[in-house]
């Protein structure tokens, strides 16, 4: 009797988790279409041709006659040409703006998820209002404020210093761009994490002797580690492909990134625009690299939480 109810329990659990994976079925279906598509066609622009007549991208969707001249062409440019150059920029460019959210980021992060305790749906919508306005907007607003007659240039002219020019090409002001257009993505998943650490265990560790800052080092910082490289992930992606704001913020070739390279190619000098198809699949490959690391970070803390 016992067994028979036992294998009925079992029964139903397995009907209602086949009923839950037949109403995500459809949202997966469309998100592996929307993947696999786009990036078939920018795999058929890279191995493609280009048309003699229009100098164009011809693609090729017959992958028995792919060819990956385009790949060589732009590994040769990685490895030993400016495009190299541009690639080391973006990395210091994407590192000094990680650092600088991390550092900026991971103090609020923890104001608003430890210490507040009054109207925290208040500082959360603080956090939420920079979702509000368009990316591309907030970068119009820093150029506005960093342009001659801007209000940086006259808040410095109060202190007696010179007026600078700031849209002219300055890694510092596009690196703080960055900064500021995407903190608000490390912001939220920190949170989320620092908020879900149990109190009663940064408590335990006081009372075994452990001063608040041996309690942060060795409790609360470990344990907020995943929040830290999702924020990073989520940041980091974007940051490696963005080209609106050293565009906006500078438009020298002395800030120059890959996503600014990408778009020359496809958009500006049409015969390269294979080239810029490789390229992007490089970007893909590489961050793909970062990807892959937090999934395994994630699945070893999942494991052990599981033992």
């Amino acid at each position: 009797m016992a067994s028979n109810l036992q294998s009925a329990e079992t029964e139903a659990v397995g009907q209602k988790t086949w009923i839950w994976q037949a109403f995500a079925m459809p949202g997966v279906v469309w998100l592996i279409v929307l993947f696999v598509v786009p990036f078939y066609a920018v795999i058929s622009v890279a191995m493609g041709d280009i048309d003699p007549i229009f100098l164009k991208p011809q693609p090729e969707w017959n992958p028995l006659a792919w060819d990956p001249s385009a790949f060589g062409a732009v590994f040769g440019d990685l490895f030993g040409g400016q495009l190299g150059k541009i690639a080391v920029r973006t990395m210091g460019y994407v590192a000094s703006a990680s650092l600088l959210c991390v550092a900026i980021g991971y103090p609020v992060a923890y104001f608003v998820a430890r210490r507040v305790e009054k109207h925290k749906a208040l500082w959360l919508l603080a956090l939420l209002a920079p979702f509000w306005i368009n990316y591309l907007m907030r970068m119009l607003a820093w150029v506005n404020l960093l342009s001659p007659d801007g209000w940086v240039n006259k808040a410095i002219a109060l202190f007696g210093f010179p007026e600078q020019n700031w849209l002219s090409g300055r890694a510092i002001v596009v690196i703080l761009g960055l900064v500021y257009g995407y903190i608000p993505y490390f912001i939220l998943p920190l949170y989320a994490a620092l908020d879900r650490i149990d109190t009663q265990v940064i408590e335990a560790a006081k009372d075994l002797g452990a001063s608040p800052r041996q309690a942060f080092l060795r409790v609360t910082a470990p344990m907020s580690k995943q929040g830290v490289l999702a924020g990073l992930v989520i940041i980091m992606l974007p940051m490696f492909g963005d080209y609106y704001t050293p565009n906006l913020l500078s438009g020298s070739p002395r800030t120059r990134m890959i996503g600014n390279q990408i778009d020359q190619f496809i958009n500006q000098t049409t015969s390269q625009g294979g080239q810029g198809a490789a390229l992007t699949l490089v970007l893909m490959a590489f961050v793909a690299i970062l990807m892959v690391y937090y999934l395994i970070n994630i699945s070893r803390v999942t494991q052990k939480a599981r033992e």
